[in-house]
């Protein structure tokens, strides 16, 4: 962070602030995320769009207590991440002006034309015209920076956009804009290859709480970590360790273009599937039914399109925890070769597994045979269809039954 800000500082800011919000990110973002199994197209697991939104709000936060009338982002004109940024800045601080560089030449005119000759804000302005029509990509800010003496850790052969945030890393551009392109090796910067990795499991208890995860016990018992930023960070160093949470993936972009964009998420990873399989044991199949078909879908939806910073978003968060108020217990895992395996899970206070009722060797919980009435009753309006078909000349040659 300190080469941050000596660069910063070097290429003509006048401030420089440096917050952490990991505890803030983890609690308030990651966390709902984990409750709700929050993912977009069934693989991303959302890391890049969980970040803003801190970021968005503590840099309002300082905008506000410098007296700042505009906030400024470096996004271009093509991705989701424009829209998440300024969409938080609006629902945060409806009267801030944004500065987007890579899209805003004619504001920039406007706002130059508008202010004093000869200032430094005229100066700025004039800037950001200039800016879009001289920097038409990646490759034109490269060679800049390289020209100007700005260090940069993207080269012209490695010149992938990338986000990395303690929830994950996401690399887009140059040879990965072929979708059919393998991502060379040296890329991932994350985790270990497979083929590193351990080749023995290494196993690890998931505790959890309202779907929150309270403890995570290491070497089979003899250490624990219970404090949220420690949980994290622990599991995020655990599954580089065994190659865990990478992905490659198309996408559909929120305005309307695909994407290829790769991932490593971590301990996320892990977490998800702790979670999920927790649910197995203890939440009601109706209740995970409703909250797998809205709260997770719309949640992820919100989030890719970064609408956090909303009423849709409050109201569906608020659906989270009437569902997760049973969701406790602990989930046994085993770590190996980018798999994370369930070996077990149990729960003192929310189980609804019972053995007996499930049970093939007992009669325990409900008489075999009541089960002809409810057989019965599901068959009444399908037996009317078979009537119907019959009426119909239909019969049970597979042409008719399959419908091809």
């Amino acid at each position: 962070m300190e080469s941050a800000r000596e660069k910063a500082l070097k290429v003509g800011a006048k401030k420089f602030f440096l917050e952490d919000l990991k505890k803030e990110f983890i609690e308030h973002l990651i966390y709902p995320a984990v409750q709700a199994n929050a993912i977009y197209e069934g693989v991303y697991l959302l890391g890049t769009s969980l970040a803003r939104p801190v970021i968005a709000r503590a840099m309002i936060a300082v905008a506000e207590r410098e007296g700042c009338q505009f906030v400024s982002h470096g996004c271009t004109g093509k991705g989701n991440d424009q829209v998440r940024f300024e969409l938080a800045f609006y629902g945060l601080k409806p009267d801030i002006k944004v500065i987007a560089p890579w899209r805003l030449p004619a504001l920039a005119r406007g706002v130059k034309a508008s202010v004093s000759e000869g200032t430094v804000a005229e100066k700025a302005f004039a800037s950001l015209a200039e800016f879009y029509e001289r920097f038409a990509g990646r490759a034109a800010l490269l060679d800049f920076a390289a020209k100007s003496g700005i260090p940069v850790v993207q080269t012209a052969a490695k010149p992938w956009s990338t986000d990395e945030n303690l929830f994950h890393i996401s690399y887009e551009a140059g040879i990965l804009e072929d979708p059919d392109t393998t991502p060379p090796d040296d890329m991932w910067k994350l985790t270990q290859s497979i083929a590193a990795a351990p080749d023995t499991p290494e196993r690890i208890t998931l505790h959890f709480e309202a779907g929150i995860p309270v403890k995570l016990d290491l070497a089979g018992g003899k250490s624990s970590v219970t404090d949220a930023v420690e949980i994290f960070m622990t599991l995020n160093k655990l599954a580089r360790k065994h190659g865990i949470g990478r992905i490659d993936i198309v996408e559909n972009r929120f305005i309307g273009v695909k994407s290829r964009g790769c991932y490593e998420t971590p301990g996320a990873t892990i977490l998800r599937r702790a979670h999920m399989d927790l649910e197995g044991l203890v939440l009601d199949r109706n209740v995970r039914s409703l909250r797998d078909g809205f709260v997770t879908t719309e949640l992820s939806k919100i989030l890719y399109n970064g609408y956090w910073f909303s009423p849709e978003r409050e109201f569906v968060q608020s659906c989270l925890k009437a569902s997760q108020k049973v969701v406790n217990g602990k989930v046994r895992l085993a770590l190996l070769k980018g798999n994370v395996i369930v070996e077990g899970r149990s729960s003192e206070t929310a189980a609804l597994y019972d053995a007996a009722e499930s049970s093939m060797d007992e009669l325990g919980g409900f008489q075999p045979t009541d089960t002809s009435g409810f057989i019965k009753i599901e068959a009444i309006r399908l037996s009317k269809w078979g009537l119907a078909r019959e009426k119909e000349g239909l019969t049970t040659d597979p042409k008719d039954v399959y419908m091809q």
